[in-house]
């Protein structure tokens, strides 16, 4: 492999032998293809999660029409479009909203049912109705499983992206698809920048796990994590070996003859 002209590459100068654009060009197109079809992902996805799982009815229906879209390969979703679009970047933006709506859905329609039926008839009790019930109580309640999904969702998104240079785009996918097509077992450039290529998509799904993780905590209310956040959205009750145990030593009442 061959590091020398690697380093100003990744500074953002244009490859010397490949030219390719620099890494910084390359992370800002990428991140595009990523922030629009998860937020898009979300517009669709969140509003048909929350409805279906408050009301209880056509949850199984939603989460098998969404998960439709996994059966077919994203390579050939993007053909697809590509077929019905032409060159450009809307048959990645299809494929990759495709890929990002099914965990979204699922966890947001399994977070809203998993909420314990006696908070809601205790909210109902209150007076609340059913659209309070859903926003003060079910949506902060599955927020967790929710954030989950997106989490999810936007790993899948960061690596599928990558497809984006298939037909054309840039991203982080351009010098893989560059270096494969350049004979890469004996070019050592078009190694090198193949390997770093693929260590920079891994990483960059590193970094919007985490960073999701820290929207995650800053957006689930206090008191919904841990052992007493699982019993209050309903989960099982920890095992009887993880509750401290009553104090044995207390002093037992005097016998008296």
């Amino acid at each position: 492999m061959n590091w020398g002209p690697i380093w100003p590459w990744l500074l953002g100068q244009e490859h010397e032998t490949l030219r390719i654009a620099g890494v910084p060009t390359l992370l800002f197109e990428h991140l595009l293809y990523v922030v629009g079809p998860v937020l898009a992902a979300i517009a669709i996805a969140l509003p048909i999660g929350l409805w279906v799982g408050h009301i209880n009815k056509g949850g199984t229906l939603a989460v098998n029409v969404s998960n439709a879209g996994r059966a077919i390969p994203s390579l050939g979703l993007i053909l697809m479009a590509y077929l019905a679009f032409g060159l450009s970047s809307i048959p990645v933006f299809i494929t990759l909203v495709a890929m990002a709506i099914p965990p979204i859905l699922t966890n947001t329609y399994v977070g809203v049912r998993e909420v314990d039926p006696e908070v809601r008839d205790a909210a109902a009790g209150m007076g609340l109705s059913g659209g309070e019930i859903l926003r003060q109580v079910e949506i902060p309640m599955a927020m967790p499983v929710i954030m989950a999904g997106i989490r999810t969702s936007a790993v899948q998104v960061v690596a599928t992206a990558t497809l984006a240079a298939f037909v054309g785009l840039g991203g982080l996918g351009r010098p893989i698809f560059t270096g494969l097509a350049t004979s890469v077992q004996f070019n050592p450039d078009a190694r090198t920048v193949v390997v770093v290529a693929v260590v920079l998509v891994a990483l960059f799904a590193i970094v919007v796990e985490q960073l999701l993780g820290v929207v995650e905590r800053l957006v689930v209310p206090t008191g919904l994590t841990g052992k007493q956040g699982q019993q209050r959205r309903g989960l099982p009750a920890p095992a009887e070996s993880d509750v401290a145990p009553a104090q044995e030593n207390e002093e037992q009442p005097a016998v008296t003859a």
